[in-house]
């Protein structure tokens, strides 16, 4: 086993199956609009960036002329949706518990506001030294800015500290920090797509990491 210092973890995909409600809620902002609504796969595939261009590429380059109308409507929908269905991922609770002793971060391209607001709701916040979300910083993932605070604040080196995220963002911002990359592959990102990226270590379930690092 790998001894770690830091553990940052991602957010939708890889703590929370959050995909149906972010699906239903850019569905609802397109009808809204009175434009078609998409399928649950193709929305999902825009995940990942942050909310800008998950409204951006749903509307697709013949609507952004709607994009301020859209922003606006889907916070205001997800906002009375985010937890229809939004919970933990089966294992969550158990790693939580078994690396209780580490220091543990979010780092999410999700909004803030929505972050909390699931984090609180599914007991999640008491886990955590800290939860960094998209419009938390100037920079989003996989800019390496992001990280390399966070091993200066908690003093942990890039070799005992492990990114582990559903998405592309996650394997590349571990490797541009350094930093050991986990790949959850039963997230909201294909598998190929994180496959392809190589990353240091790849997992189905998440309490699969009890037996990666020590």
């Amino acid at each position: 086993m790998k001894p770690i210092d830091l553990m940052v973890f991602d957010f939708d995909g890889t703590l929370v199956q959050s995909g149906e409600d972010i699906a239903s809620s850019v569905n609802r902002t397109l009808r809204g609009l009175g434009l078609q609504p998409l399928e649950r796969e193709r929305i999902i595939r825009f995940v990942g960036d942050g909310v800008n261009k998950l409204i951006e590429r749903s509307l697709g380059a013949a609507h952004r002329d709607l994009f301020d109308r859209a922003l606006s409507m889907f916070r205001d929908v997800y906002g009375k949706h985010l937890l229809d269905s939004t919970g933990l991922y089966p294992g969550v609770r158990e790693v939580l518990e078994h690396f209780r002793e580490k220091r543990k971060v979010i780092l999410t391209n999700k909004s803030h506001v929505f972050t909390m607001r699931i984090a609180e709701a599914l007991d999640l916040k008491g886990h955590f030294d800290d939860i960094i979300a998209g419009d938390s910083t100037p920079y989003v993932k996989p800019d390496p800015r992001l990280i390399r605070p966070l091993m200066e604040r908690f003093r942990a080196n890039p070799d005992r500290t492990a990114v582990i995220g559903d998405g592309p963002q996650d394997v590349l911002l571990a490797r541009s920090a350094g930093a050991l990359s986990c790949a959850f592959l039963n997230g909201l990102a294909p598998r190929t797509d994180l496959l392809a990226l190589e990353p240091d270590l790849t997992c189905e379930r998440l309490d699969e990491l009890k037996t990666f690092f020590a």
